[in-house]
C-alpha cells in the first residue's frame, strides 16, 4: 500500500526486508481469481464508454479519447475515476498523453488517485520529463539504471541530451528506443479495431530472472489473467505465443496453433508454459541470458456463441457512498 511505502517498503521486496520495516503491517495473502475479476469488470465497464481500450497489464488500460483541446480530456478523466469508483468501489490513476509510453510514464506521476495530464507540444512533453529519473521510463530497470548512471546519465532530460550510437555501447539496441522515448516521440496510438484480432499480457520483472522456477509460476499466471479477460469478452483463441525480452533487450518469440478454438485457463496455460520451455531451453541454454520481460498472447480469435452477461451484472449492488480519492494534478 501506499502508506507503506512511507516506510521504505516497495514491490518485489523480502517479505522479512518489509516485515523488518514496518512491524505494524497487516498481511493480505494474495487473491488472484479476484484480481482477474476486477480486471475484467474494469475492462468491460470502460468498453462501454469508449471504442478504443487496450489491456496494458492486470491493472492498466490504454484508451483513445479524440478532443480538439486536450483541456477538454479532463473532465473525461475525471469522469473514468468517478465512475470505476461508483459502480466498481476502485481509485484509480490517469495518465493523459499524446501517446502510450508517455501516457503510462504520466499516470505513474499521478498516483495515488491522481489526474497528470501531459500538453501535446514539443514543450510541454520536454518540461514534463526533463526532471524525471531515468528509471521513469518503463522498462528501465536497476541494471540498465545502473549503466546509464555509470555513463552520467541520471534524468530523462540528460538521457535525451545523449547520440543513440554511442549509448548503445553501454546499454545495447535498446538505446535508441530509449532516447526516443526521452525525446518525447511515439508511435503508439489506441488504434480501434473492427474485430477480434489478439489479445495479449505481459509482465516485467523488478529484477531479470535467471531459473526457470521463477519463469514457469509467472507464464502460468499470465495465461490465467489473458484467460479470465478472454472469457469475459466471449472469445475463444486458436493460436498461442510466448516472448521473452532478455536483458540485453533482444525479443525472442515462439508460437504454436492449437488447430482449433480454445477456451478457459488450462488449455492455455499448457500451451504457453510448453512454448516458453521450449525458448527457454533453446534461447537461453550455454548463453546465461536472464529475463526482463515475459508476455504471452492468442490470435486467431472467435466469438463464443452465447454472449456475456451484460454490464449490470458487474455493477455492485450497493456501490461506495462518498467522493472517490481523485486529485487532479499538473506536471510539475
Amino acid at each position: 500500500s501506499y502508506e507503506a511505502r512511507r516506510f521504505g517498503v516497495h514491490s518485489a521486496q523480502p517479505v522479512l526486508e518489509a516485515d523488518r520495516l514496518c512491524p505494524s503491517a497487516v498481511w493480505i495473502p494474495a487473491d488472484h481469481p479476484k484480481y482477474e475479476r476486477a480486471s475484467a469488470e474494469v475492462r468491460a465497464w470502460l468498453a462501454v464508454q469508449f471504442d478504443a481500450v487496450r489491456p496494458q497489464s492486470i491493472d492498466e488500460f490504454a484508451i483513445a479519447v479524440d478532443a480538439e483541446n486536450p483541456d477538454a480530456v479532463r473532465p473525461i478523466a475525471e469522469g473514468i475515476q468517478r465512475g470505476l469508483y461508483e459502480k466498481l468501489g476502485l481509485p484509480s490513476s490517469i495518465g493523459i498523453a499524446p501517446h502510450r509510453v508517455l501516457a503510462k510514464i504520466a499516470s505513474d506521476r499521478a498516483k495515488p488517485g491522481g489526474i497528470v495530464l501531459v500538453p501535446p507540444d514539443a514543450a510541454s512533453i520536454r518540461d514534463f520529463l526533463a526532471p524525471l529519473p531515468a528509471r521513469a521510463i518503463p522498462g528501465v530497470g536497476p541494471k540498465t539504471e545502473a549503466l546509464l548512471r555509470a555513463a552520467g546519465v541520471n534524468t530523462i532530460g540528460e538521457l535525451a541530451a545523449c547520440r543513440p550510437s554511442e549509448l548503445a555501447g553501454r546499454v545495447g539496441p535498446f538505446a535508441h528506443e530509449l532516447v526516443a522515448i526521452a525525446r518525447g516521440r511515439g508511435r503508439d496510438p489506441v488504434e480501434r479495431e473492427s474485430g477480434p484480432r489478439s489479445r495479449s499480457t505481459d509482465r516485467t520483472f523488478p529484477q531479470d530472472v535467471d531459473r526457470w522456477e521463477e519463469v514457469e509460476p509467472a507464464v502460468h499466471e499470465l495465461a490465467r489473467d489473458l484467460a479470465g479477460s478472454l472469457e469475459k469478452e466471449g472469445l475463444r483463441y486458436t493460436t498461442v505465443a510466448v516472448a521473452f525480452r532478455w536483458s540485453d533487450f533482444s525479443r525472442s518469440q515462439r508460437s504454436r496453433s492449437l488447430g482449433a478454438a480454445h477456451e478457459g485457463p488450462d488449455s492455455l496455460s499448457l500451451a504457453a508454459t510448453r512454448l516458453a520451455r521450449e525458448l527457454w531451453d533453446t534461447e537461453r541454454s550455454g548463453r546465461g541470458r536472464s529475463i526482463r520481460t515475459i508476455s504471452v498472447k492468442t490470435e486467431r480469435l472467435s466469438e463464443r456463441r452465447h454472449k456475456q452477461v451484460s454490464l449490470d451484472a458487474f455493477v455492485q449492488s450497493s456501490p461506495p457512498t462518498g467522493p472517490p480519492p481523485v486529485g487532479p494534478r499538473t506536471p510539475q
